[in-house]
């Protein structure tokens, strides 16, 4: 590796874990518990990440988490939003991972068929 490369990386790096800090409009959550692991849900979170990185979501918060709860419906994400509304996304596979970013993250439309529960915060 020459020094430019090693210059890219470092942005690349620090372009990812500014996408892990508080602060933004959506906050992705996915499950890496044990069954999520197993389901794919790494290779989830690597799409999610790198195509947040290409449209230039600064606005997009990601994490991760445990089991999120419904084992057969691994990998999941959770999308948390500002207001306090919050959508999970189950099954989710290379196409749905960037589906979620470029339609709810990106246009702010729900990917309502993988959606497997939604909850609006009570004003």
């Amino acid at each position: 590796m020459n020094l430019e490369q090693l210059k890219q990386l470092k942005e690349k790096a620090q372009k990812q874990i500014a996408l892990r800090e508080g602060g933004k409009k959506y906050r992705v959550v996915v499950g890496m518990g044990t069954s999520g692991v197993a389901a794919g849900a790494r290779e989830v979170m690597t799409i999610m990440l790198d195509e947040i990185e290409k449209q230039s979501l600064g606005s997009v918060e990601v994490c991760v988490t445990g089991e999120i709860g419904m084992v057969d419906a691994e990998p999941m994400v959770r999308v948390e939003e500002t207001g306090g509304e919050k959508t999970v996304y189950g099954k989710v596979d290379r196409d749905s991972a960037r589906k979620i970013v470029t339609q709810h993250l990106q246009k702010g439309k729900k990917v309502q068929e993988i959606a497997v529960g939604q909850v609006k915060n009570k004003e």
